[in-house]
């Protein structure tokens, strides 16, 4: 995703600061929002983790996974994104509701 503005040189130290300073701040807000969506979604393990268990589902489901990478690999180019950090995240996304999904299945016993 481009930046919404271009500065090709700075008028003076504390422009360059300002920016500096705003950047960081609005960068805090995006880790404070993506805290919470990661939040969600693992909260929502649970109602997965029970549905796999009733229907007979094993946790890991390789065509979800499968079609998570294939959606990734599209938004990865619609938003000009490094394909292979981002799949990473989505790794440890999915291993983090898998471990929450075993740990609920394993209270649940």
């Amino acid at each position: 995703m481009k930046s919404e503005y271009e500065i090709k040189s700075f008028k003076s130290k504390e422009e360059a600061e300002n920016l500096l300073k705003k950047s960081r701040n609005r960068i805090d807000e995006i880790d404070n929002e993506l805290f919470s969506l990661i939040s969600q979604r693992t909260s929502i393990a649970k109602d997965i983790a029970l549905s796999k268990n009733y229907l007979g589902m094993p946790i890991y489901d390789k065509s979800r996974e499968d079609a998570i990478h294939e959606k990734i690999d599209e938004l990865c180019e619609e938003f000009d994104l490094d394909v292979e950090i981002i799949d990473q995240i989505v790794d440890m996304l999915t291993i983090l509701n898998k471990n929450e999904q075993e740990k609920i299945l394993r209270e649940e016993c």
